[in-house]
């Protein structure tokens, strides 16, 4: 293996270590592992268009593989898993961070989270099945990152009568449990966070 995948192999597997040791010591004040926040993320309207979602990027494989080898089954499946699970979360905790609202501990966990569900387990997974490192791993960063972004977006749209459509990561005591909500006041903008990552996906079908 080239010595710098092996040096980049290595930087990352030791920021996924403190941040595996982050989570045990600090596990109580990180949301994703709050029975809250799965409960705001299975809201029906949040299933429905995951499953449309990832269901049509693993529907797509024998297309987009023409034009990248590197698009198949298991890591088409695997990232819209992780990214589903874990985008609000990193994007929320990313966008708190910055407004000083947690601690950048959990921003460190959030953007580990973040690399790995949108580009780290995609390199190992191809690593593993090639047995060589991918050539797209940095063009990968980006390119899933543009999807991971409005992902978390889209998966954090909220509503309150008393706010209207926000958030939900921007209300002081996220991941409170939110009241039912119709998904036509929210469709407008998730329409556009749908097209904003779908664009993304354009390329590799031309």
């Amino acid at each position: 293996m080239p010595a710098f995948p092996t040096a980049y192999i290595s930087a990352y597997a030791t920021a996924c270590l403190v941040a595996l040791v982050l989570i045990i010591g600090r596990r109580d004040s990180i949301e994703l592992f709050r029975r809250e926040y799965w409960v705001l993320l299975l809201q029906p309207w949040k299933v429905v268009t995951f499953l449309v979602a990832g269901g049509g990027l693993v529907a797509i494989v024998p297309w987009a593989s023409r034009n990248d080898y590197t698009w198949d089954y298991v890591d088409a499946t695997f990232m819209s898993v992780l990214t589903f699970a874990t985008a609000p979360w990193a994007v929320g905790t990313l966008y708190r961070a910055l407004r000083r609202q947690t601690s950048l501990a959990n921003a460190y966990v959030a953007a580990c989270v973040w690399m790995f569900s949108a580009s780290w387990s995609y390199d190992l997974w191809l690593l593993a099945r090639d047995g060589e490192y991918p050539p797209t791993w940095a063009a990968n960063i980006i390119a899933s990152s543009c999807l991971y972004l409005p992902a978390g977006m889209l998966w954090s749209l909220a509503w309150r009568p008393e706010r209207g459509m926000h958030f939900a990561f921007s209300e002081p005591d996220w991941p409170r449990p939110a009241p039912p909500v119709p998904f036509r006041k929210l469709a407008p903008v998730a329409a556009v966070l749908m097209l904003l990552a779908g664009a993304q996906i354009v390329p590799f079908l031309l």
